[in-house]
């Protein structure tokens, strides 16, 4: 069930025409007919050869020998890599050269990449892998976070918020708690799995398709890697099968051993990981563990907060700089803290490196301040929700843990109506009397609160360039640097476009995000893409068409607002044109109908060392109700009803967005309730297949889902007004894990809920049967 989306806005002289509009995605028809094509469904050239990694068998150990004879003299097998071969840089660490593409001395976690075979056939290549003599002498392995405490192993230093003296304000508080939270990590699970395609061209040059999301970074690491120039190295995505952070930096290693087969060999050679591979040899979401005391009031009131969250990093550095920053920034979620101490440690461990996720760390540590806040109220007796509202930020209470103040809050009022919309209160008293009269079904609910922040919280990161050409006949083609791995950025940058123009979406085409177009990019993440490749293409836009008005102002003699786009027509004072003649006209006049855009997000300014700032351009907002029934002799779950409130702002393309708070919300459920990695004494990922790792399904899509938008204007100039809808979607799933605590709490009411993430049947069964001993 959906609330319908919102209605068209009237299409006066002043209204949009494109944007705001409920578009299809552009390739929609092609995804379902399965003509869309992805790197692996690209034509292979002729003579192009297949690549397959070889892994280490042990998590840590000393590499005592490596016996690759067996290796290539197999059937096919046209060539073996390892470190030796690399003309450059044996790196691909994204922030710190801490990671090799192909390690030599020692190894640091299951299946790190030894070597690599080139072959004639996929299955060759993976055959030949697996006759390698591989000797490592064994350590033992770090691999929980506990581990990685215990051994005080680490990837990075320290780093904390600090606000205010909060160890007194707590131990002089009325009423204190403690406890500790473990927060699983997740697999990324996208549908396309790793692949590349490099291709060798005359002079050395390489033109790589690749399934990422930083073409640019895959672009700079294989220069590095192979000693050239970032100029002899072309990165072109057309699309991705979904990526959700896990192609931001974990797809450069793929493209650069494809790279390297094709610098070697000079051939055509692909890369494509298998479905166990993919799993066993790429970063997941960040494990945390948040240790957390805090002092409140007999109302509730937060007095003083102080939380440790440690993550499990994995062997590398990788991006969890800015994830577990991000957990940082993210900690207080829409709550005010007067005083608060928020410890980070980054900790290192014989897994795989742990990389971005959507959410990007932002989840984890508002889910341990939501666990805090259901604390407080299970100890005072009170409605969490009523706990919540009253820690809101608000006047006089705006000022964050990191020094930015919270301008834009629309908390108090979306919550509101959601409170309303929902039956919250009615619900509320309705499963209170179910609970009583039921011994062993338990039915639970929650509203929570999302504020999340949107930019890269690197500076540098927050900038976007684009190009468009419009061609005599009217046509218009468009590149930029952001990357479509299904979200819908492609078709949003191009309604704005066409809104620039005002022509219609079909004269716009959509071109592959190519290095050699648009240089030097960001990734597609931090749910920025459409603010500021939107920006840039609607800056590039209205250069030309800037172009276009002054030639028909000194054409015809008509002062500039007497010009006016719209409906695929030029309006000249008392004149119309097609929006082609028009053009041709610019041609023959020779007017440049080319331009380049460019956009850099403005009053971002966070000083990490003296830890205050603004990092964030706004806030995006949410909330969502969620209510489900559990079996307290099984532990299995159900979801009953779902609704979520958001705030987009100025849609774009309200149908694309609806579809990605749907998605957000499922994938955060997955992450809460049913994905769990989990990892043997010996380092060894054992849920690396469907079989042993439960994604949502349909099913698990609550019957009663209502999605509405919130009604509410981007108070920054962003694209059209419209606010980021990628990432904060994901958190509203956190109302149903809290819903699974207020029905474990129904089992002894006043008891804390000792349940961890994700909450499997396994966990709600150990946390109801603690609960009970502890009654």
């Amino acid at each position: 069930m959906h609330t319908p989306l919102p209605d068209t806005p009237p299409a006066d002289a002043g209204a949009p025409r494109v944007v705001r509009r409920a578009v299809a995605h552009d390739s929609a028809a092609r995804h379902v007919t399965g003509a869309a094509a992805y790197v692996d469904d690209l034509r292979e050239p002729s003579g192009t050869l297949h690549v397959a990694p070889g892994g280490s068998p042990v998590a840590r150990g000393r590499i005592r020998s490596l016996d690759l004879d067996a290796v290539r003299t197999a059937p096919g097998v046209v060539a073996v890599l390892t470190a030796a071969d690399i003309p450059g840089h044996n790196n691909i660490g994204a922030i710190v050269a801490d990671e090799p593409v192909f390690t030599e001395k020692a190894v640091a976690f299951h299946g790190q990449p030894l070597f690599a075979v080139v072959a004639e056939s996929y299955a060759a290549a993976r055959k030949a892998a697996k006759l390698a003599k591989i000797e490592i002498e064994p350590e033992k392995p770090l691999i929980t976070v506990d581990d990685a405490l215990a051994a005080e192993s680490r990837v990075l230093d320290d780093y904390d918020f600090i606000v205010g003296d909060v160890g007194s304000d707590i131990a002089a508080s009325p009423n204190r708690l403690q406890g500790t939270l473990k927060i699983g990590g997740q697999e990324h699970f996208y549908l396309e799995g790793q692949a590349a395609l490099a291709i060798p061209l005359e002079g050395g040059d390489l033109h790589i398709h690749s399934s990422t999301q930083h073409p640019s970074e895959v672009q700079h690491i294989v220069a590095h890697m192979l000693g050239v120039p970032q100029t002899a190295v072309t990165v072109e995505v057309r699309r991705m099968g979904g990526a959700f952070g896990g192609k931001e930096s974990q797809a450069t290693q793929w493209a650069a051993i494809a790279a390297l087969a094709a610098h070697v060999t000079q051939r055509p050679c692909k890369l494509r990981l298998d479905r166990d591979s993919d799993m066993a040899m790429t970063g997941k979401r960040h494990d945390f563990r948040a240790d957390y005391a805090v002092g409140f009031d007999n109302d509730g009131h937060i007095l003083g907060y102080d939380v440790q969250l440690a993550a499990r990093c994995g062997h590398s550095v990788d991006l969890s700089p800015g994830v577990i920053d991000r957990a940082m920034f993210h900690a207080d979620n829409a709550y005010f803290l007067p005083a608060a101490a928020i410890r980070s440690k980054r900790m290192k461990t014989n897994t795989v490196s742990n990389t971005a996720f959507r959410g990007f760390g932002g989840p984890q540590g508002m889910l341990a301040v939501e666990r805090v806040i259901d604390a407080i109220a299970w100890k005072l007796g009170l409605d969490p929700l009523d706990v919540r509202k009253r820690n809101f930020y608000g006047p006089d209470r705006d000022l964050t843990p990191y020094g930015m103040r919270v301008t834009d809050n629309v908390l108090p009022q979306l919550i509101g109506e959601l409170e309303e919309s929902s039956d919250y209160r009615r619900r509320r008293a309705e499963i209170a009397g179910f609970n009583k009269k039921n011994r062993f079904l338990k039915r639970g609910i929650a509203l929570t609160p999302v504020k999340f922040g949107i930019s890269f919280t690197i500076p540098t990161m927050n900038q976007a360039g684009a190009l468009v050409h419009v061609y005599r006949d009217g046509s218009i083609h468009l590149n930029h640097g952001g990357t479509e791995m299904g979200q819908g950025l492609f078709v949003k940058v191009a309604q704005v476009v066409a809104e620039v123009f005002g022509v219609s979406l079909e004269r716009v085409k959509i071109t592959p995000t190519n290095t050699g177009k648009v240089p030097n990019t960001s990734p597609t993440a931090a749910s920025a893409g459409s603010d500021m490749n939107g920006m840039a293409a609607r800056a590039a836009a209205e250069t030309i068409r800037g172009r276009l008005v002054a030639h028909a102002q000194e054409q015809y003699k008509v002062a500039p607002e007497q010009i006016s786009f719209r409906d695929d027509r030029v309006i000249v004072g008392n004149r119309t044109f097609a929006f082609e003649e028009v053009v041709e006209a610019a041609y023959r006049a020779r007017v440049q109908l080319s331009a380049t855009g460019f956009y850099a997000t403005p009053t971002i300014d966070f000083d990490r060392p003296k830890k205050w700032g603004r990092p964030f351009y706004y806030f995006a907002y949410g909330a969502a109700c969620s209510e489900v029934m559990i079996d307290t002799k099984t532990g299995e779950m159900r979801i009953l009803r779902a609704d979520l409130l958001h705030d987009v702002g100025r849609s774009l393309n309200p149908a694309v967005d609806l579809g990605q708070i749907e998605g957000g919300f499922v994938q955060g459920v997955g992450w809460l309730t049913s994905e769990e990695l989990v990892f043997d004494q010996h380092g060894r990922l054992t849920t690396h297949a469907p079989s042993t790792y439960k994604i949502p399904t349909a099913f698990d899509v609550p019957e009663d889902f209502r999605v509405s938008f919130f009604d509410n204007e981007n108070r920054e100039e962003t694209i059209w007004r419209s606010k980021a809808v990628g990432e904060p979607p994901l958190m509203l799933a956190i109302s149903v894990f809290a819903a699974i605590a207020d029905a474990i709490h129904a089992v002894a009411p006043g008891r804390q809920v000792p349940l961890d993430a994700p909450a499997t049947p396994e966990a709600i069964l150990r946390a109801v049967n603690a609960i009970k001993e502890s009654a």
